[in-house]
């Protein structure tokens, strides 16, 4: 696969040109529907970047397209630097895994921005200093964090859709999150793939939050601005 971000220390800023390993876009596209309507094209109206303090996600059904987008950026561009020089100690196993999780991951932001097209956010820069990725709790410790963040963001923004075809793909692409989820919580603990920190015990519900919420924390690794105001709530 050829490399997706460009390398600055520990900040990195997404490729949005860069292919799917070992799945071309349009293979995705088909796969996950967009052949039949998902693809907003005309259908959008073109974000604003450059007012309201930072770059405008939109309003909408484009507004939360783009939200998402702004998520898969972050967590390929992270997997994408794990996969790039592996903590020390890893098994072959581990190493399989998680350049599976980057795939899908670069599948997901692949496929929101083909999408979205003209209505696409641009390529966010990130800044992952604070992680150690020589060192294995670190990285499984932040892959869960991010994993589990991105089913909360789609559970809490899946109501906030109002077109049926987008709904259903976040529902594909949250259930592919939450087998990520399930997948590195096991690796860190065998047999501990859920907890009530992410599920309510009492309903077997898994918990949500709102865009704010969500960014407010994904803020720690986003170095460019982010202007929400105009998501629907």
């Amino acid at each position: 696969m050829t490399k997706n971000t460009a390398l600055n220390g520990n900040k990195i800023v997404a490729d949005r040109d860069s292919g799917v390993a070992n799945m071309s876009r349009r293979k995705f596209l088909n796969y996950a529907g967009a052949s039949t309507g998902l693809i907003l094209l005309g259908a959008c109206t073109k974000t604003d970047s450059a007012g309201g303090g930072g770059v405008d996600l939109g309003s909408g059904d484009t507004g939360i397209l783009n939200y998402a987008y702004a998520l898969e950026q972050l967590e390929a561009a992270f997997y994408i630097k794990v996969a790039s020089s592996f903590y020390s100690g890893i098994s072959d196993e581990e190493k399989s895994l998680l350049t599976d999780i980057r795939d899908h991951e670069i599948a997901h932001r692949e496929f929101f921005k083909a999408a979205l097209a003209g209505s696409a956010i641009q390529a966010l820069e990130v800044d992952f200093s604070s992680i150690n990725f020589a060192d294995r709790a670190s990285v499984l410790g932040t892959a869960k964090a991010f994993e589990d963040l991105g089913v909360s963001a789609y559970n809490g923004a899946g109501k906030l859709l109002q077109t049926a075809t987008y709904l259903t793909i976040a529902g594909k692409i949250v259930s592919v999150e939450a087998r990520h989820a399930a997948l590195i919580r096991d690796r860190i603990s065998n047999g501990t793939f859920v907890g009530s920190d992410v599920v309510d015990m009492t309903t077997g519900l898994e918990k949500s939050r709102t865009p704010s919420q969500v960014l407010a924390i994904a803020g720690t690794y986003i170095k460019t601005q982010i202007n929400s105001s105009n998501l629907p709530s």
